[in-house]
């Protein structure tokens, strides 16, 4: 277990958190209607997973998709436990 960034309240214990949620509603709930909760939840589900994960690239990430990021990491740490 790793302590807090910060103290209780402080900005930086959440920022990710927020700037992935600016980013759903800007790039995703914004830009469509749903007709019951549980359909939004299935359609935003499916875009994390479909798109945000596998194809959208991200800054944090070297301008590479996560999966694409974690694969190279692993077949990178793979090659150093190798040598």
């Amino acid at each position: 277990m790793t302590r807090s960034t910060g103290r209780v309240g402080s900005c930086f214990d959440n920022a990710v958190s927020e700037a992935f949620n600016r980013v759903l509603k800007v790039e995703y709930v914004h830009r469509h209607t749903f007709a019951t909760r549980a359909g939004a939840r299935i359609r935003i589900a499916t875009w994390i997973t479909g798109f945000c994960n596998t194809r959208r690239l991200h800054g944090v990430c070297g301008f590479k998709s996560p999966i694409d990021y974690e694969r190279e990491y692993r077949a990178t740490l793979a090659e150093g436990l190798a040598a």
